[in-house]
């Protein structure tokens, strides 16, 4: 089982994206748990204020320390003592390390994630420095808070966990794994406005089958994401799939 603790100051954004479809059913069947920690609830301030004008200047607002560490020791408290060292804290940051699926199985060895969700501008540095062990970026992109940022990451970490997923092989053949696209998937009609299924996947020849599939993936990545391609470790059988291919399409 995983725990997940969201510090946000909108804790109702965070419940209500999470507590539906496989991450529900995932969280009554004991394999998850969530929990939205509202920030706001740790100020000192009389009238709740969690942020401040940045020292410097600057446009924007920036979140406190204090209510920031306040909370995360309230949930710290929350964690048995023995899994207190084995705890890791993300920030959500356009500064941080890219999400990707390597990641989402590493983060998923973990028994508890802690994740703060910034607002405004950010959040003072000296939190950073005292709580957070990840900062992390879903993309090159800036969101108005970390709140959507955390359910993506929470969402693809607990496809790693296992029993969340009915069918857990799909987990291990999906996009991203071993750096592949995934191939092309098809369902019934057979033929749909004059396009039909590949013949191959109706011949019943797993073998061929398996082959179209894996050649799907490495083309698929090679055209749309050079990049992983890159990354990709080709067997000798992967470089016979490419050629047999290339040579069909006249490449």
């Amino acid at each position: 089982m995983i725990n997940f603790y969201v510090m946000t100051l909108f804790p109702e954004m965070v419940e209500n994206g999470l507590n539906v479809s496989i991450l529900k059913r995932a969280k009554e069947a004991g394999r998850l748990g969530f929990e939205a920690i509202n920030i706001r609830d740790y100020t000192l301030d009389k009238h709740m204020k969690v942020d401040d004008y940045p020292y410097s200047g600057g446009a924007g607002m920036l979140m406190n320390p204090d209510p920031i560490v306040r909370c995360h020791n309230a949930v710290m408290d929350k964690i048995p003592e023995e899994r207190k060292g084995k705890v890791r804290t993300i920030y959500l940051s356009p500064a941080g390390r890219m999400f990707n699926q390597d990641m989402a199985r590493d983060f998923a060895k973990s028994e508890d994630l802690i994740f703060i969700c910034g607002h405004y501008e950010g959040i003072d540095q000296r939190a950073i420095d005292m709580v957070v062990t990840d900062e992390v970026s879903i993309g090159d992109y800036v969101l108005t808070g970390g709140e959507l940022a955390a359910m993506v990451m929470i969402d693809s970490i607990s496809r790693m966990v296992s029993g969340v997923l009915h069918n857990d092989v799909s987990a291990e053949t999906e996009t991203f794994s071993g750096n592949l696209l995934e191939y092309p998937q098809y369902t019934h009609p057979e033929i749909y406005e004059g396009r039909r299924v590949p013949p191959v996947l109706l011949s019943g020849n797993h073998k061929l089958i398996d082959e179209w599939k894996r050649t799907q993936s490495l083309v698929r990545t090679r055209e749309r994401r050079p990049d992983l391609f890159e990354k990709v470790e080709l067997s000798k059988q992967d470089k016979k799939l490419l050629k047999k291919y290339d040579e069909e399409a006249g490449v």
